[in-house]
């Protein structure tokens, strides 16, 4: 087998495997939403392995190749947003990651002289080069931020992987373009990229694509409970019922362990897999929603501001209380108030 055609074959074969996991992913209702940001970052990593080749006979040609060039324009931002998105339920491009992302789409498609002759080839590559390298340290520090009070051990030994995987190849391949020039590629190095990337689909393959549904079992608070695993549930019970520690806006996950007296990984499972939450942080918001109802439904408080019920529910901002309370009640915490008839939830327990 000669160069030209493992060139072939790994770019294919990388295409192929992105697209059927997109469609795979889009299927079932369980990983929906990740398909959402799978699918376009899919199409562009495809598009960029049609035309990562210095063989021009090996490319695309005609309107496919300008296509193929123009989406694999877009792939860095939709990588990032996918791998966010991956590690984070919650997540929804806005604020600085929004404005980065339609930055980048925006320069990309100038680059490559959607927005007219004038801009194409002016140099924005390498402002490309610089805010894909802020991309990549935005998306190292929030994995590594976020891996303590992450509740899934699968997915929290996955995110040290991400940040050595993706980032030594996508810091590789822009430090090569700062070092070599954007028009150095020889088919060696290209053949590596593709076969990275190839590698890349395989494993989000083997991570993404859901398993086969357990049988069903009790509800987490049916199930009976004795010995340790008891009075670390009542110990659960008393530090949010009674001493209230989802109201200290600065609580971590090194302190709830700390105060709970067990080891992090049996809180981490306790948490996870009789409460349902898969990171500390909805662990503390649900808890902090609770309380924020409980304040809204209160004729005393009728005439506070909500960022005051934000603040006294634990919250570090009101878009923070308005984003958390409408991922758990479906509704803004203004809708609540104006409906103090609702049917009033238990916490937690």
């Amino acid at each position: 087998m000669d160069l030209s055609q493992l060139d072939v074959i790994t770019r294919v074969a990388g295409a192929t495997l992105l697209l059927a996991l997109g469609a795979l992913l889009a299927r079932d209702p369980r990983t929906r939403r990740l398909a959402a940001y799978f699918a376009p970052m899919a199409l562009c990593l495809a598009g960029f392995l049609a035309g990562n080749t210095p063989e021009p006979a090996l490319r695309l040609a005609g309107p496919l190749s300008h296509a193929s060039a123009l989406i694999a324009g877009y792939a860095a931002v939709f990588l990032w947003w996918f791998c966010l998105a991956s590690f984070d339920p919650t997540f929804r491009p806005r604020g600085g990651a929004l404005a980065a992302g339609l930055a980048w789409l925006v320069l990309a498609s100038a680059d490559r002289g959607l927005l007219g002759p004038a801009l194409e080839s002016k140099g924005l590559s390498w402002a490309l080069i610089a805010l894909g390298l802020g991309m990549i340290g935005s998306l190292c520090w929030r994995l590594v931020r976020d891996r303590a009070g992450d509740l899934v051990d699968e997915r929290r030994r996955a995110r040290i992987l991400v940040v050595v995987l993706l980032a030594g190849q996508l810091g590789a391949d822009f430090l090569v373009d700062l070092v070599m020039g954007l028009d150095w590629g020889p088919q060696g190095f290209t053949i590596v990229q593709n076969a990275a990337l190839l590698a890349f689909a395989a494993w989000l393959g083997l991570r993404l694509l859901p398993v086969p549904a357990p049988a069903p079992a009790a509800l987490p608070g049916a199930q009976p409970v004795h010995g340790e695993e008891a009075r670390l549930t009542e110990r659960l019970r008393v530090l949010v019922e009674v001493e209230k520690v989802h109201l200290e806006p600065d609580l971590t996950f090194a302190d709830f362990v700390r105060r709970m007296g067990a080891p992090e990984r049996t809180v981490r499972r306790l948490i996870n897999h009789r409460l349902g939450h898969d990171h500390f942080r909805a662990f503390l918001n649900a808890c902090r929603v609770v309380e924020a109802r409980r304040l809204l439904a209160d004729p005393a408080r009728a005439g506070d501001k909500l960022i005051a019920i934000a603040l006294d529910s634990g919250f570090a901002s009101l878009a923070s209380f308005n984003r958390a309370f409408q991922a758990v009640e479906g509704r803004p915490p203004s809708a609540f108030r104006i409906a103090p008839g609702v049917e009033e939830r238990p916490a937690v327990f």
